[in-house]
């Protein structure tokens, strides 16, 4: 179950640190692609701080799952993870009810299991 946690915290890390680069970094390029259709092309121009900011926060969530990797003292990790992935499966759970249903399964489906598996081991 250890194992299992550390994959799945690793793999929403990974998901939130390319979130961070998509938003931040790559927004008028790459953000077209990633989010064809739900914004008008236009739009990515004049959005450009506002995705920044949006991925400065997922940059901040990907630093809290990482930090997990590195406290020793298995209470405060525990605790740690569990907060940090409650903010991500929260946040994915809001974006999916106002924005994509997709986003459940790329953002909230994996926060929920590895939140379960940090409860449950």
């Amino acid at each position: 179950m250890e194992i299992l946690t550390k994959v799945l915290i690793g793999l929403i890390a990974a998901i939130h640190c390319y979130i961070l680069w998509l938003e931040m970094f790559a927004w008028e390029t790459e953000g077209k692609k990633a989010f064809k259709g739900a914004l008008a092309p236009e739009l990515f121009k004049p959005t450009k701080t506002l995705a920044a900011n949006q991925g400065l926060y997922n940059g901040f969530l990907a630093a809290g799952l990482i930090w997990t990797f590195f406290i020793y003292d298995a209470f405060w990790k525990d605790n740690v993870a569990v907060f940090f992935l409650s903010c991500v499966a929260i946040a994915g759970i809001y974006r999916t009810v106002t924005a994509s249903r997709k986003i459940f399964f790329i953002q909230t489906l994996p926060a929920l299991a590895a939140l379960a598996c940090v409860l449950l081991k």
